[in-house]
């Protein structure tokens, strides 16, 4: 049970960081580390991290379509994970 929590976790912090990797790459003009210094100089990082949380959307999806719910779980914490790190970022 908890294996597959950490699993869905793991999982999740994943499809985040591709799904941030993904927009900068289709959607910025620069590369991916002035992408990321532009985003905290500008304060929209946590903007560029809840673009990210939409392919977790995807995944949790997927976990539920083949019943796997403590990895969907996981899944769940890694957003909420990233919810409270745009929080951080937004008041930092």
């Amino acid at each position: 049970m908890k294996k597959e929590i950490l699993i869905g976790f793991i999982v999740g912090v994943i499809a985040n960081i591709s799904g941030m990797y993904l927009y900068i790459y289709f959607f910025s003009e620069n590369d991916l580390e002035s992408t990321l210094k532009l985003s905290q100089e500008q304060g929209i990082t946590g903007s560029l991290i809840a673009l990210g949380a939409v392919f977790n959307l995807l995944v949790f999806f997927v976990f539920l379509k083949k019943k796997q719910y403590y990895r969907a779980r996981g899944v769940v914490l890694a957003t909420v994970l990233a919810a409270l790190i745009i929080l951080i970022t937004k008041f930092y």
